[in-house]
């Protein structure tokens, strides 16, 4: 209903240019991979998407046919996962990425008997209430139920800890830098217009005529470039120099295997990302870090 309110008013007060944001959770559960952008609406949603999807396809298909039949600018992006600055790092609620730093960091603190950063991080973000003012024992029953356990709860200056992660760590990732997505789209609004997305494709019909029909006109907006969340994991792992174990916790799902977009698009039109995921990590770890 924002959308649709938006994109409407949009067209009646003349906007001259319009980015509308959706993720590629609107692609179809058994999409190739890379996923292109001419794969939307080609087969069945991935069940628990479907709302979601289905609200952010219709938002597409407004722009298209308000550009369409009024000329206007109205222009679709579709991110991969982004993380950077400002991520969501509440355990409860955060995407991998930012869970597994945190997660890591707070190993690395329990491994090294850090308390004071340990309390130090829940006091900035507490986790499901628990501050770092609780007794220990609360604090590491609370650590334990996110899987960041010691093998042992005693006052020696080292502790040996694993860090717990959900599914086999199979499942491959495409990640991007959150503030190069926000490059992405300002160069969409200063550099693309309508006539520069369209494709046109010859349809037969039932009367053996053709007809061009335009679709598929939003864009990606990805690196093309995937990575296992045990690679990520492990890579975290040596950046915040924990040396405990990671636990892959097979019991539980896996999610989608693959999910990669294909950025040909938007490679086309004269943007690509620069932060490759060694440095991206890095990069988030200093600023949660700076932040904490």
């Amino acid at each position: 209903m924002i959308q649709n309110n938006v994109i409407h008013h949009a067209y009646l007060h003349g906007v001259k240019k319009l980015l509308f944001l959706g993720s590629t959770c609107i692609y179809p559960a058994e999409a190739p991979q890379p996923m292109p952008e001419d794969c939307l609406l080609t087969s069945p949603l991935e069940y628990t998407n479907e709302p979601y999807a289905i609200a952010k396809i219709a938002g597409i298909k407004m722009c298209e046919s308000y550009n369409l039949q009024y000329g206007t600018n109205f222009l679709s992006v579709m991110p991969t996962n982004l993380y950077g600055p400002n991520d969501n790092f509440n355990l409860e609620t955060s995407h991998v990425l930012p869970a597994l730093i945190r997660k890591i960091h707070l190993g690395k603190c329990l491994e090294n008997n850090n308390w004071d950063a340990i309390r130090k991080d829940l006091n900035k973000r507490p986790i499901e209430g628990i501050e770092g003012t609780e007794p220990k024992e609360t604090i590491l029953d609370k650590l334990s139920k996110y899987g960041i356990s010691p093998s042992q709860r005693s006052e020696s200056p080292s502790l040996s800890v694993s860090v717990e992660i959900w599914g086999s760590g199979k499942p491959m990732r495409e990640f991007l830098w959150s503030e190069e997505m926000a490059e992405a789209c300002v160069f969409v609004i200063e550099h693309v217009i309508f006539k520069d997305v369209i494709r046109k494709n010859s349809h037969s019909i039932s009367d053996n005529s053709h007809s061009n029909e335009i679709r598929n006109t939003h864009i990606n907006i990805g690196t093309g470039k995937e990575v296992s969340i045990s690679q990520v994991a492990q890579l975290i792992k040596e950046k915040i120099g924990f040396k405990g174990e990671l636990q892959f916790n097979t019991s539980k799902p896996d999610g989608t295997m693959k999910k990669l977009t294909d950025p040909s698009k938007i490679h086309a039109l004269g943007w690509h990302h620069k932060i490759e995921i060694d440095e991206g990590i890095e990069k988030i770890y200093r600023w949660y870090i700076a932040e904490g």
